[in-house]
């Protein structure tokens, strides 16, 4: 299509010019007009298409679509700039060209032509008519000669027309008859119009013409006296004025012609003009087009490979083609960059799968290990943590890595600063504390002997808050039967003794009576306080073995609260517990004495506040199941817990209260732990009276876990 256009604007212009055998008439211009813009409209939606495509690809985010836009838009520029200057220039030129033509100069130039032309045909004219009247006049008063003497007329009108120079003089009628005509030879006839209406000639106003064809003038003037009779004479006159006459003529026309198609003209022009320049410009773009095409296709494959190599894949291998020149060159070194990266990322992933294998082994060697590993550089940074130490700290090892020890874990920075310092083992205990509770570790700190490159250390904890709590438990417990052993005896004689005095001597001892029984009352009542707290300290060391049975916990937590409503009237006890039966195995005898413990124990840190502070008091108790245990939360609005040592009130004879034995939370953890389970001391969540308060959550196994965990505590027991 752009050959044939090209071809098209080619034949258009040849015919324009005159230089083809094809006359440019007005249908020929006309039909190449029309055709030419076909073939425009056409082109036209060729270089849409193309640019749609382009656009298309650049919406769509195709490698090099950029690039491939500003080409296409430089070779636009490239094509459209000059051809709108060239057809400025053009209609400029034309209009200028235009206007010398029909400058008032020029149109006086060929008017003033024709002019000379026609004033000095009419000198003739006036010439000729002088003589025609003056023949008339002598030839009108020679009418008797004429009648009697016709030859002698004859050598009148010969002389008559000799002496004028006159070469033709004939006399007719005014059917153009010839009566008598001069004698004179001068080698031409002189002929009469046939169109010419001899009668119409008067004296007053002879006939005067010049035959549009011939080369003289001629007069027709009737004569006086003579019936119809007319006196005709010719005088030649310069053929050449003659022919420039003939020509001014046409020329005038044709300029007058030209001068009312002017403006069909300049439209013709510039139609012809803007169809060829179309055609050019078009055919300029497509070729433009293509040349971009064929620049951005090489570019567009490697930028292609070059993402596909950025995604990792190293395989890739892009087409050359040695036509495409530098670009070929480009690609070779392309394909030879890919394999070379394909053959160092070989080389890297066996490097990898060696130190993966290693530390894959590494790894499940300290994974099996239930102690928690912290390894360290040179400088202290942590450079690897197991997954004992990441349960043990509360941590993941992805935030840990990098970090420096006595920052991440400031608990163990003495003995990491020390084996720094001393360059050697390190022993020590630390307490920690991580999700609310306190951890009791025992930390060790080694080095490694290497070079200074590699030397390093390395940290090892071991959870040994459960071994501590036993023992201290059972130190209590052997404290508390060896108390209760060493106590208990001599209260029963004390209170009997007591009792006795005040009955025998009661009514007889008359002195100091009041006194007397005060002091006897005073005997017997702390006699029964010890007496209670030595049971306290037997159900400590002796703490029943729970009876696990499948029983309703949620009726159980009823009662409990009941109880304490009932007792606490100025308190508000609010439960959230689940709709229906909450079936779980547990002793509810042991729950329900832990949840009076710990229910009493909220009311009376409420009741010790302010007693504006006293009357809001309000205590909350949830239940909710989380996986395989359930979890009882306990929230007051009191004082709160103590934020130092508050996991010491879980041991025995820890107390915040004047009065109490501390053996509160430690027989209710007991029970727990019985349980399959563990008490926590939290804050109030800041959902419940802004954050202040109490939350003791306790928890136990559900279903089978519950009667297992009791039954290996049995046999712990039984072991002991």
């Amino acid at each position: 299509m752009v050959v044939l256009s090209l071809a098209s604007a080619l034949v258009t212009f040849l015919v324009l010019t005159g230089l083809t055998p094809i006359s440019p008439t007005h249908n020929v211009v006309v039909t190449v007009l029309l055709a030419n813009a076909g073939l425009v409209l056409i082109l036209l939606a060729v270089v849409a298409w193309e640019v749609f495509n382009v656009i298309r690809a650049q919406r769509r985010g195709r490698a090099g679509a950029r690039l491939h836009g500003r080409i296409v838009l430089l070779f636009a520029i490239v094509a459209t700039v000059p051809a709108i200057l060239v057809a400025v220039i053009a209609s400029i030129t034309l209009d200028r060209g235009l206007d010398r033509w029909f400058s008032q100069r020029t149109r006086a130039i060929i008017g003033n032509a024709l002019t000379v032309a026609e004033t000095y045909v009419r000198e003739h004219g006036l010439g000729i008519r002088q003589d025609l009247v003056a023949m008339a006049s002598d030839l009108s008063r020679m009418k008797e000669i004429y009648e009697n003497d016709r030859p002698r007329f004859r050598q009148i009108l010969t002389a008559q027309a000799q002496f004028r120079g006159v070469p033709s003089a004939v006399l007719i009628r005014g059917d153009l008859t010839v009566i008598e005509k001069a004698d004179i030879n001068v080698g031409r006839e002189f002929l009469i119009p046939q169109n010419i209406v001899v009668k119409e000639a008067t004296a007053q106003q002879p006939i005067v013409y010049v035959p549009p064809s011939s080369d003289y003038v001629a007069a027709i003037i009737p004569l006086i006296g003579y019936e119809d009779t007319y006196l005709f004479i010719a005088r030649p006159i310069d053929a050449r004025v003659i022919q420039y006459l003939r020509q001014t003529e046409a020329n005038l026309l044709e300029y007058r012609g030209l001068e009312q198609r002017r403006f069909g003209v300049q439209i013709a022009f510039a139609l012809m003009y803007a169809v060829i320049a179309m055609i050019l410009l078009l055919s300029s773009i497509w070729i433009g087009l293509n040349f971009a095409n064929r620049l951005v296709a090489p570019i567009r494959r490697l930028i292609t490979a070059a993402d596909l190599v950025a995604s990792g894949n190293l395989y890739v291998q892009v087409p050359v083609r040695q036509s495409e020149g530098d670009l070929a060159n480009l690609g070779d070194s392309f394909n030879k960059m890919t394999s070379e990266l394909r053959a160092q990322n070989s080389d890297l992933v066996r490097a990898r799968d060696q130190i993966d294998e290693r530390r894959r082994f590494s790894e499940a060697v300290l994974a099996g290990v239930g102690a928690g590993v912290i390894g360290l550089n040179a400088v202290g940074k942590i450079t690897i943590l197991n997954r004992s130490a990441e349960r043990l700290l509360g941590v993941t090892e992805g935030d840990m890595i990098g970090k420096a020890a006595v920052d991440a874990v400031p608990e163990i920075g003495a003995l990491v600063r020390e084996a720094f310092a001393d360059n050697y083992r390190v022993n020590g205990t630390v307490t920690m504390s991580r999700g609310g509770r306190e951890r009791t570790f025992n930390v060790r700190v080694t080095t490694e002997q290497a070079d200074e490159s590699e030397h390093g250390y390395v940290i090892t904890l071991d959870d040994i808050t459960e071994l501590v709590t036993a023992q201290r438990s059972s130190a209590w417990a052997d404290i508390a039967r060896r108390i209760a052993h060493e106590i208990k005896n001599p209260l029963t004689p004390i209170q009997l003794s007591a009792e006795r005095l005040k009955r025998k001597y009661g009514k007889t001892i008359l002195q100091d009576r009041e006194v007397f029984e005060q002091c006897t009352e005073t005997i017997i009542r702390q006699v029964g306080d010890i007496g209670r707290m030595v049971d306290e300290f037997s159900s400590f060391a002796r703490m029943p073995k729970p009876v696990v049975e499948t029983q309703d916990l949620a009726e159980t937590i009823r009662q409990a609260v009941f109880l304490q409503r009932v007792g606490h009237q100025n308190i508000k006890f609010d439960t959230d517990l689940p709709g229906g039966v909450m079936n779980a195995r547990f002793d509810r005898r042991l729950i329900s004495q832990a949840l009076t413990n710990i229910l009493k124990n909220a009311a009376e840190a409420i009741e010790a506040l302010p007693q504006e502070e006293r009357n809001n008091g309000r205590i909350l108790v949830r239940v909710s199941r989380e996986s395989h245990m359930i979890a009882i939360d306990v929230i007051d609005n009191g004082p709160g817990l103590p934020k130092e040592n508050r996991e010491r009130l879980l041991e025995p004879y820890v107390t915040t209260r004047e009065k109490g034995t501390g053996l509160g939370l430690a027989i209710v953890g007991k029970i727990f732990e019985e349980h399959g389970g563990h008490i926590e001391l939290n804050d109030a969540p800041r959902d419940f009276a802004n954050g202040r308060g109490a939350w003791i959550r306790l928890t136990l196994a559900n279903g089978k876990d519950a009667a297992e965990n009791a039954e290996e505590n049995n046999k712990q027991d039984a072991v002991s």
